[in-house]
């Protein structure tokens, strides 16, 4: 028997990033993060990586069909984009005088937003 994944992972995307997909069938596209999933190392990009569910008639849906989902996608596939340069770019700490950690682009090194503490 198969025990589950219990380790949770440190993601430095947030939600309402603005990420592009760097590797796979997606790569290129680009959208705003709607969820993150640390015990799965995994986000979820608005309109990518949408999936086919066919459902069975209920309350929710009373005809059932085929609906559209958005499913998640690896953390390592999608990359922050930096908006000066609209390239992709890694994401990086630094530590604040006042002592607030502050999330930074790797490629610039501008702030990605105001100053986050943890």
């Amino acid at each position: 028997m198969k025990s589950k994944q219990t380790k949770v992972f440190k993601i430095k995307l947030r939600k309402g990033d603005l990420v592009t997909v760097i590797s796979g069938r997606l790569k290129g596209q680009s959208g705003r993060v709607t969820a993150v999933h640390p015990k799965l190392n995994k986000v979820t990009v608005e309109n990518l990586n949408l999936v086919k569910k066919h459902a069975k008639p209920s309350q929710e849906h009373p005809q059932g069909g085929i609906l559209d989902v958005v499913k998640p996608l690896a953390v390592s596939k999608v990359a922050l984009v930096e908006p000066k340069s609209g390239r992709p770019s890694r994401v990086g700490f630094r530590t604040g005088k006042d002592g607030g950690k502050q999330r930074v682009y790797k490629r610039g090194g501008q702030p990605v937003r105001g100053v986050e503490q943890k």
